[in-house]
């Protein structure tokens, strides 16, 4: 009698059904940021405009001033990657070693690399496609509407936001939170050193591309070299989070 061999376990369909809240929570965010987006560059900038051509008096307060509403959102946005990343490596990885499930995933026919892989896939997939409309809508309202706007492109609230940077923070957030869960394995202390790590780039990214003013100017080409140095640095915690796994896992 022929022994059948074990299904293979759906492994990203399993890390979907795990994550589900958290993606959807992503997706509730990328919705209405983009509302909001909207309702500036269709609604509010219109007014305003409208109202400097009349030279009129118009009322309204801080939640529905454009400028505002703009800073706020870009703010909002620049701080998403250190949510991502405390996710990642509090959730995504430090939870699923601390409590044993990933163990029990590799004796299920799902070898180490695959588990990874599949973890890594199922989070950036979502991730890079919210961020890369955040950056977009973010970028045509900015351009559109800036006559209504007082606010300048080297604002990190401006700068980040605007373009293939915002993705590329939120995939470094996600490698940076794998590469804490896999190196501590434990659910808080993972999500306190993916955040640290994040917000200091966060903080210093700023300082990234200061030093290329020199060589480089406007808009495109320093957020073109800033969003190479995250993609870089992004890369090399990959491979370090892959490195990390085989050895613990040799």
């Amino acid at each position: 009698m022929t022994a059948l061999a074990p299904a293979r376990p759906a492994t990203g369909r399993t890390v979907r059904r795990l994550h589900r809240p958290a993606l959807l929570i992503w997706a509730a965010f990328v919705v209405i940021v983009t509302g909001e987006l909207l309702w500036v560059h269709f609604s509010g900038a219109p007014r305003d405009r409208s109202c400097l051509r009349s030279r009129g008096w118009c009322g309204y307060n801080a939640l529905t001033d454009v400028t505002d509403v703009m800073n706020f959102l870009g703010e909002a946005l620049t701080y998403v990657p250190c949510a991502v990343a405390a996710w990642a490596g509090g959730a995504l990885i430090g939870r699923e070693l601390e409590s044993g499930t990933a163990g029990l995933a590799w004796t299920q026919a799902v070898s180490p690399v695959r588990w990874l892989t599949a973890s890594l896939t199922t989070a950036a997939v979502p991730l890079l496609a919210g961020g890369t409309v955040l950056a977009v809508a973010f970028d045509r309202v900015w351009s559109a509407d800036r006559d209504v706007l007082v606010t300048h492109w080297t604002w990190d609230r401006v700068f980040v936001p605007r373009g293939p940077l915002l993705p590329a923070l939120v995939l470094f957030a996600l490698a940076a939170g794998v590469l804490a869960g896999l190196v501590l394995r434990r659910t808080l202390p993972a999500l306190g050193a993916a955040l640290a790590t994040t917000l200091v780039l966060r903080m210093w990214v700023g300082e990234l591309w200061k030093p290329l003013r020199g060589t480089l100017s406007g808009f495109r080409s320093l957020h073109l070299a800033a969003t190479g140095i995250v993609l870089a640095l992004t890369a090399l915690a990959t491979v370090a989070a892959y490195a990390v796994l085989r050895r613990r896992t040799a």
